[in-house]
């Protein structure tokens, strides 16, 4: 994808996101914006970034998630190497997971 996207356009997106009201909404707005197969490879990638964090090992999670060793890498290094969001998020999930099961 073409890094010399007009920050408005990057922006306008990420702000409509930040504007859904439940998770309802949610999953009816990235079925609209999305194409099923792009949201099957980001579904994709969330899970092994969950797997990763749980620190399961490259052949469970191509066996789970079918997912190519290239895709588990390239996850990986974005966990390791990206912003940190990503890993955070997964965390505040775990955490919230984790009190509503107390």
């Amino acid at each position: 994808m073409a890094k010399n996207i007009p920050k408005e356009r990057k922006i306008g997106m990420y702000k409509a996101i930040l504007e859904l009201k439940d998770l309802d909404e949610c999953c009816a707005f990235f079925d609209d914006i999305c194409a099923v197969t792009e949201l099957r490879s980001m579904e994709q990638r969330f899970e092994v970034a969950k797997m990763l964090k749980e620190e399961k090992v490259y052949t469970e999670i191509m066996q789970k998630t079918n997912a190519s060793s290239a895709t588990i890498s390239r996850v990986n290094r974005m966990l390791n190497y990206g912003t940190g969001c990503l890993s955070e998020v997964l965390d505040r999930m775990e955490d919230a997971k984790e009190q509503s099961e107390e």
